[in-house]
């Protein structure tokens, strides 16, 4: 099987969980080509993807904050350049929400008014609807003057709409199949955890039997890992299954890679808040905490609240030691 060229995920921005916007994000600019040929493919035929694409976070922050109208955020703007040479600007919101919202497409042709003014260029504005409303589908907003008429229309799709597309999904190897059955189940199971550690399971064991790459497959498991959240319990059995079948695939890129930077996270965490309870620790003890495996660092975390001295650490994890 053909094997992806496979890209580097950039380090991500720390964000709570409960926010879809950032993972999305993340995973829009590492695979934005496959974005725009998956979701807008008329787009993705327009663009010279022989030339570079350069995303201008910074500045859709100034526009949007100046053009903020209610409840929104913004995602991503990208300069690109079309095959005539001419050079374009793409204004990417995903919209993840479980509420009609009245004012939605007044606020998109906002930011797409104020982004045009910016640049002196046409933006196109293109959307992906996230939210569990199946019939909520704006996409147009007119203005009526007394002599003039504004009409704007932006292309969007429905992230619902590919429930009934999931044979094709599972066989389509475009990243983005991944994420909406990501988000699909993510939604599915927002009461029923169980059946949430089995699909997630199972949406990491397809990409390894797709043959996608080990880069691919670390860049893909961070935005299944933040979406698809567990209760701890769950989150161990899971991570067992996991490395038990990266061990049966001897291809423990996850378990090794990927978990080593959230446990380092942790690590510090715990670190920080035994220096603020019993005093600085010193550096032996620190590589002590810092060899636990992750079941032990999370015990530390609760047990920590009863510690007073340093002698109290030291105790707790001599008791861990093996023998």
């Amino acid at each position: 099987m053909t094997q992806r060229k496979s890209r580097v995920r950039p380090k991500p921005k720390a964000q709570p969980k409960s926010k879809y916007d950032s993972p999305w994000k993340d995973i829009l600019e590492i695979y934005f080509e496959d974005f725009l040929q998956f979701f807008f493919p008329n787009v993705h035929l327009a663009i010279d993807w022989t030339k570079p694409i350069e995303f201008l976070n910074k500045e859709l922050k100034q526009v949007t904050r100046d053009a903020e109208i209610g409840r929104r955020y913004a995602d991503t703007l990208a300069k690109v350049y079309r095959l005539n040479g001419e050079v374009s600007y793409l204004y990417i919101h995903v919209e993840i929400q479980s509420q009609w919202e009245a004012n939605f497409p007044e606020r998109i042709f906002y930011y797409n008014t104020r982004l045009c003014e910016k640049y002196n260029s046409i933006v196109e504005s293109l959307v992906v609807f996230g939210d569990d409303n199946i019939n909520w589908r704006p996409n147009h907003y007119n203005i009526q003057g007394i002599g003039i008429t504004k009409n704007f229309t932006f292309p969007f799709v429905k992230l619902l709409d590919y429930i009934q597309k999931w044979s094709e999904l599972e066989d389509s190897r475009n990243p983005f199949a991944t994420v909406v059955m990501v988000h699909l189940r993510t939604l599915e199971t927002t009461n029923d955890r169980e059946a949430r550690k089995v699909y997630k399971l199972a949406l990491i064991k397809q990409l390894y039997e797709q043959g996608f790459s080990k880069q691919d497959i670390i860049n893909l498991y961070a935005l299944i890992d933040w979406m698809m959240t567990l209760s701890k319990d769950l989150e161990r059995e899971f991570q067992k299954e996991l490395s038990k079948y990266e061990e049966e695939k001897r291809m423990p890129y996850i378990t090794s890679i990927e978990r080593a930077g959230q446990l380092k996270g942790e690590q510090k965490l715990v670190i920080k808040l035994l220096n603020r309870r019993i005093g600085e620790i010193k550096p032996p003890v620190v590589e002590q905490i810092r060899k636990l495996p992750v079941e032990q660092l999370e015990e530390l975390a609760e047990a920590l609240l009863d510690f007073s001295t340093v002698a109290n650490l030291e105790q707790w994890l001599n008791s861990r030691q093996k023998p």
